[in-house]
């Protein structure tokens, strides 16, 4: 099991640079879990791709429909205080804060490319690709 972020979960859904990256990671641990958040965050990112000209609506529509059904059984609660905790202590967001938090929960890796998360949290972050390597 794995904590993972909205990034890394566009990664693997939207075919891009670190695709690959994100398909190794899922290939070797699919136990993927992230707070709910990661849906208004993952929304977010397809809506911006569509006005952008990214992609179309109806790609977009596709690719979330898809997103839902492989990690709603990923989401997890989040203790929130936690979270709150955390983002002050850290001078992070709240939003950040509720991946660490969840990671620190379960004890298990948080795999992500933001790098001030990995520069913050050493000890429980990891990026894809020393993910994969270890």
């Amino acid at each position: 099991m794995i904590v993972v972020d909205t990034n890394v979960i566009v990664y693997l859904m939207i075919e891009g640079e670190k695709t690959e990256a994100a398909q190794r990671t899922f290939r070797q641990d699919s136990n993927w879990v992230t707070p709910v958040l990661w849906r208004h965050e993952f929304l977010n990112v397809l809506a911006t791709l569509v006005r952008h000209g990214g992609i179309e609506i109806e790609q977009a529509a596709d690719i979330w429909q898809k997103s839902v059904r492989l990690f709603s059984l990923a989401e997890q609660d989040v203790d929130m205080l936690s979270a709150l905790r955390l983002a002050c202590r850290h001078d992070i967001s709240a939003y950040d804060a509720q991946y660490v938090a969840l990671a620190m929960e379960f004890s298990v890796p948080y795999v992500t490319e933001d790098r001030q998360m990995l520069k913050t949290f050493p000890n429980i972050t990891m990026s894809m690709q020393e993910f994969c390597e270890s």
